[in-house]
């Protein structure tokens, strides 16, 4: 089994007690360890318990829907999420990516497809190279996949990390969509709903920038193109 999967924590929730279970055995086989909830209420205690590295989050829950539980673990964590839903429409996909999801899987799925997601998911949260360096404020700690404004760090999920790293690097140019999708350093962005799925990113780096800085995000929509960083902007335009 590969070392680096071994014991690596991964939570699953979905209310199907069979297909939970077949999927525990064979990520188990995979060399992870494996927690199962059926029940929404359960997850966040069970984050703030078990400290995951990554959730398999189901969107239809008893207790509590997918959707909401994501809204609520993002309050608080970074953990990669793999939303996992039998609703196929664009619109689904597009919400779970707004609420903080990593990624947006439907079914059905095959195990291996996700055990190649969540490998997918560590590769990135745990990084590859251990550079330090400051833009604009920003703070880049890229062996730890986070980024810090002014010493405090952004509550990014990975996505959200890759997105606002690439725009930091190039203060004033324009990245297209299809750039900011296929990242050259890295795996390439969830295609789940095509090119809404960088503007929903975006919306969310947006709104955690204002939140940070107090002012605006100095991310630039530029028509029919992509977005550019402008640290001089103090509001979105």
């Amino acid at each position: 089994m590969p070392a680096v999967t071994q014991a690596r924590k991964i939570l699953i929730v979905d209310d199907d007690a069979l297909s939970s279970a077949l999927l525990a055995e064979f990520l188990q086989e995979q060399g992870f360890a494996t927690t199962v909830l059926m029940n929404g209420l359960h997850v966040e205690p069970a984050v703030r318990r078990a400290d995951p590295a990554v959730v398999l989050l189901d969107v239809s829950l008893p207790g509590l829907d997918g959707i909401e539980v994501c809204h609520q673990l993002r309050r608080f964590s970074t953990v990669p999420i793999i939303m996992v839903s039998g609703r196929t429409e664009e619109i689904d996909r597009t919400l779970g990516l707004e609420v903080g999801a990593d990624d947006y899987v439907c079914k059905p799925y095959g195990f291996r497809e996700i055990a190649a997601r969540i490998k997918a998911q560590l590769r990135r949260s745990e990084g590859r190279v251990g550079a330090r360096s400051v833009m604009h404020g920003f703070r880049i700690d890229d062996s730890a996949r986070r980024i810090a404004f002014e010493d405090h760090w952004l509550p990014l999920t990975s996505q959200e990390y890759r997105l606002l790293r690439k725009l930091l690097t190039r203060p004033g140019h324009v990245f297209t969509r299809e750039e900011l999708m296929d990242l050259a350093d890295d795996e390439p962005l969830p295609r789940a709903g095509s090119e809404r799925a960088v503007d929903s990113h975006v919306k969310n780096l947006r709104r955690k920038l204002e939140a940070a800085r107090g002012e605006g995000a100095a991310i630039v929509s530029v028509y029919g193109v992509g977005y550019r960083f402008d640290p001089e902007l103090s509001a979105v335009r």
